[in-house]
């Protein structure tokens, strides 16, 4: 199991930054893939950023040189830095983990974290 707890949200400015933080807890080694999603009101959770083990990072096009996730050197928690942000930004954010058990793979969710962007 791997619990997820997302911080760092709340109001900002367009043209505003915000850095949310993922925590995660439990069987942590498992863990192969941490993503941040996003849900605005009446639309689908879509894949905002990604980081693997290996450190490879997949963005979104909408956030590609605005948005930048990283990690310490523990690998936990993870960061979502969010630069020269816009309303449309605005969504509940989740951090997703994918941990392997041998062939079986796991999904795990946090409970989010709302960023609102609005003047």
């Amino acid at each position: 199991q791997v619990q997820l707890v997302e911080s760092g949200g709340g109001l900002v400015q367009p043209g505003g930054s915000l850095r949310l933080s993922c925590a995660a807890s439990g069987s942590i080694f498992s863990i192969t893939i941490i993503g941040w999603y996003r849900q605005a009101p009446g639309k689908e959770r879509q894949l905002v950023a990604s980081i693997t083990n290996d450190g490879n990072r997949n963005y979104a096009h909408s956030v590609n040189g605005r948005f930048t996730i990283s990690r310490d050197n523990a690998k936990n928690p993870v960061y979502l830095q969010m630069n020269s942000l816009k309303p449309e930004d605005t969504a509940v954010y989740y951090c997703n983990a994918v941990s392997r058990h041998g062939p079986a793979l796991n999904y795990y969710w946090g409970k989010g974290t709302l960023v609102t962007v609005s003047s």
